[in-house]
């Protein structure tokens, strides 16, 4: 099982093109990956097509496949090939009018390790991600593999403390985020720099809150795919960062890139010795936090 030292990686990328040329892309990117020593590989949200949820079109369902089909089959021969983990997101057909924003954890055997449907699912102008994705209904997990202990959540649910905690008191080495975030081009003068940095400061928040390693695997480009739009302008800027919220790797803003970095479980365990967070936590006054509001 997992061991002391391990090597993870995010993969960030232009996505703004078609299935099968995406799922060849992504196949080269991980080969990639691997071959630098990356042990646990990521790929952003929805790898296999541009983000089609800037408009809600019955259309863009076709874009979904069934559990184990194309993304798997090429994923699980590759993991197996290479002996990695690979992190696949993809757009799950459960069955007829339901579907999921969802992610397969494929390990080094190309065995199935878990499978993660997205818990949070936004409504906000240009993602309008409720018209296409059933809320997950599997809840938050953290994966057993042959490389570690690893737990996924996927892009909205990126900004719940909650989320990462109940992922972290599983055993997770490290949360990984694979997401398709960006600005609003006709607000990025005004916004952008505080949307980009609120985003960060929360997922480096759930590193130190939990003492833990967090990787978010974003894309990067325009996607402009709609008449009469400006689109999205994916922010890239991927990153890992440590168990004090350090940032141990981050890419840019618009180049495709492989962030690698180690997870070091001794360095985990002395984080979480010298910052006791799990050990001080009032579970016995938490019971309110299953309640929408306190009123």
């Amino acid at each position: 099982m997992s061991k002391k030292k391990y090597k993870i990686a995010v993969i960030q990328l232009n996505l703004n093109d078609i299935a099968e040329n995406n799922l060849k892309k992504c196949l080269s990117w991980v080969r990639d990956a691997a071959n630098q020593g990356a042990e646990v590989i990521s790929l952003p949200e929805l790898y296999s097509s541009h983000y089609f949820c800037q408009s809600e079109d019955v259309d863009n369902f076709a874009l979904a496949e069934p559990l184990y089909s194309t993304s798997f089959i090429a994923f699980s021969a590759l993991a197996k090939e290479l002996g990695v983990v690979i992190i696949v997101p993809f757009f799950e057909k459960r069955m007829a009018g339901i579907y999921h924003n969802s992610a397969y954890i494929i390990d080094t055997d190309g065995s199935e390790a878990g499978l993660y449907r997205k818990m949070h699912i936004p409504d906000d102008p240009h993602f309008y991600e409720k018209f296409y994705f059933t809320p997950g209904d599997l809840g938050f997990k953290a994966f057993p593999t042959q490389k570690g202990k690893i737990g996924t959540l996927i892009c909205w649910d990126q900004w719940y403390p909650e989320a990462a905690r109940l992922t972290a008191l599983q055993g997770a080495d490290v949360l990984f985020y694979p997401t398709a975030i960006g600005w609003h081009p006709l607000e990025k003068e005004q916004y952008g720099e505080n949307q980009h940095g609120a985003w960060m400061n929360v997922m480096k928040g759930h590193a130190v809150a939990n003492g833990v390693y967090v990787a978010a695997a974003n894309r990067i480009g325009l996607e402009q795919y709609l008449p009469d739009t400006a689109g999205i302008q994916f922010w890239g800027s991927s990153f890992i960062a440590g168990p004090q919220g350090e940032i141990l790797a981050q890419a840019s803003h618009d180049k495709e890139e492989i962030l690698i970095a180690e997870v070091d479980l001794d360095l985990q365990e002395n984080v979480r010795q010298n910052w006791p967070f799990f050990r001080d936590r009032r579970i016995d006054a938490f019971g309110d936090i299953t309640k929408r509001a306190i009123d």
